[in-house]
C-alpha cells in the first residue's frame, strides 16, 4: 500500500510520526487540526529519540481546506475533543478512506461512526512525547503500538500497519484492540489526572509509593466498570503497565500537564469523566468516586488555566 499518509494534528505525536515516516521515504502531509487558513509550507522538525539520537527532516505542513479529497490513509493525532467537528469536516473528503485514530480514551470514535465512515481503526500508543519547542520534540517509545479494526468493509489491516510502521515508530496488527483500548484508558486516567494535580512528571508512580497507592485505587474503580461492560482485564497487569510507563518516561510530563501549563483544553472528558459517565449509566456512580473527583479537579484546573490566557 503506497498511499499518501495525511496526519491530522501537529502536536508531539503528529510531528514525531511525520518525521519517522518521511525519513523512510513515505509521502506524508501534516495537517493542522485546529487551523484551517489555507496556508502550506515545509518545516524542519527535530526529534530527540530516546534522549540521544536526533532525527530531523522537512515535513509539509498544510490545512484540510487545501484538499478536495484525502485519498490515502488519514491518521488522527489531534485532541479527541475535536472529533465531532472534525468528523463533519472530513465526511465529504475521506468518508471511505481508511481512518486510523491515534488518540486516548473511551468511545472517541463515535462521531465518525455517527457520520457513516466505513473504514475505521484504533491505535493504542505506547510512547511518550514532549514538545521542547515548536519544532523539537523529545520522544521515547515504550512498546510497539497496536492497531485494530473498529469497522471495515474492504481495507487490509496488515497493509495499513505496514504503511504506518517505521524503524523509530513501530506498529503491529491487533485482533482484540478493545481490550487494549480499555487498559490504556485506565492507565491514562491515572497519569492524566494525578500527575497534573501534583504537577509531577510521569516517574512519580514508581518513585513514590503513596502516589502509586492512589493510582491503584483509580485502576480498581475503572477495572470494575470495564468488567461490567463485558471487557475482561487483568487488574495486576494494568498496575504493572502503569509502573512500566512511569519508569520508562521518568522526567517527562504527561500531555494533560503540558496542556494546562500552556492554557489548552485537556482530554479528561474522554478519560476519567467518560468512566464516570458510563458508571452513571450502569447505576454505579458511588463506586467510582475517586476517579470522578480527580477528573473534576483536572477539569476545573484546566478551565482556570484557560481563563488566564
Amino acid at each position: 500500500m503506497n498511499k499518501t499518509i495525511y496526519i491530522i494534528g501537529a502536536g508531539a505525536v503528529g510531528k514525531v510520526l511525520a518525521v519517522s515516516l518521511s525519513l523512510e521515504g513515505k509521502d506524508v502531509v501534516l495537517l493542522r487540526g485546529n487551523v484551517d487558513d489555507g496556508s502550506s509550507f515545509d518545516k524542519k522538525i527535530n526529534v530527540v529519540y530516546n534522549d540521544k539520537t536526533r532525527l530531523e527532516t522537512f515535513v509539509n505542513i498544510n490545512t484540510i481546506s487545501n484538499f478536495e479529497n484525502l485519498n490515502g490513509i488519514v491518521v488522527l493525532t489531534n485532541k479527541s475533543y475535536g472529533n465531532e467537528s472534525l468528523a463533519k469536516k472530513l465526511v465529504g473528503k475521506s468518508k471511505d478512506t481508511p481512518l486510523v485514530i491515534l488518540q486516548n480514551g473511551i468511545n472517541i470514535e463515535q462521531p465518525f461512526i455517527d457520520e457513516g465512515f466505513s473504514e475505521m481503526y484504533r491505535c493504542v500508543l505506547f510512547m511518550t512525547g514532549q514538545m521542547n519547542s515548536d519544532n523539537e520534540i523529545s520522544y521515547k517509545p515504550v512498546a510497539v503500538s497496536p492497531i485494530g479494526t473498529i469497522k471495515s468493509t474492504n481495507s487490509d489491516l496488515t497493509a495499513i500497519v505496514e504503511s504506518l510502521n517505521s524503524i523509530h515508530f513501530e506498529f503491529k496488527a491487533e485482533n482484540d484492540i478493545q481490550k487494549i483500548i480499555w487498559e490504556k484508558a485506565i492507565a491514562n486516567s491515572v497519569f492524566n489526572s494525578i500527575c497534573p494535580l501534583l504537577e509531577a512528571d510521569n516517574g512519580i508512580f514508581y518513585r513514590q509509593k503513596p502516589v502509586f497507592k492512589i493510582a491503584q485505587r483509580v485502576i480498581a474503580e475503572c477495572h470494575q466498570i470495564a468488567t461490567l461492560k463485558g471487557v475482561t482485564l487483568n487488574l495486576k497487569d494494568i498496575e504493572k503497565r502503569v509502573l512500566q510507563i512511569s519508569k520508562k518516561s521518568d522526567g517527562q510530563q504527561i500531555s494533560t500537564l503540558q496542556d494546562i501549563k500552556n492554557g489548552r483544553k485537556t482530554e479528561i472528558d474522554t478519560l476519567n469523566l467518560e468512566f464516570s459517565r458510563i458508571a452513571l449509566e450502569l447505576g454505579m456512580k458511588n463506586e467510582i468516586k475517586e476517579t470522578n473527583l480527580l477528573g473534576e479537579l483536572i477539569k476545573i484546573k484546566s478551565e482556570l488555566s484557560l481563563k488566564k490566557t
